[in-house]
């Protein structure tokens, strides 16, 4: 099994969302983060006074799928959060070891 984070850009999640449902992935936890990369944040006017915004606000969207469903969330998931303009996120892949559904007590990919 493998978790799937994604660092998207918050108005492209529902997009996501609808993808991620298409390849059969049934849950996802949704995280209000803030940061920056290439984009380096901008300057805004508030009140006549110019400041620099640095940590810009995105979703991180986390998913846990079978490692047969890898390629095709991916795929799903880079095409739906892509504008094609600097600040669209990132992806990271890492492994998992065991799932356990609290309530049930099933295991690995019972409990997904």
């Amino acid at each position: 099994m493998k978790m799937i984070t994604s660092i998207i850009r918050p108005y492209k999640l529902d997009e996501v969302r609808d993808a991620l449902a298409r390849v059969g992935v049934s849950g996802i936890t949704v995280t209000e983060v803030r940061g920056f990369g290439r984009q380096k944040g901008h300057t805004e006017l508030y009140r006549g006074a110019e400041y620099v915004v640095d940590f810009l606000p995105k979703l991180k969207v986390e998913v846990v799928v079978p490692d047969e469903l890898l390629d095709a969330v991916l795929d799903e998931v880079q095409q739906a959060a892509r504008t094609g303009n600097v600040g669209d996120g990132k992806v990271f892949i890492t492994g998992v070891d065991q799932v356990i559904r609290i309530r049930t007590g099933e295991l690995d990919a019972d409990a997904l």
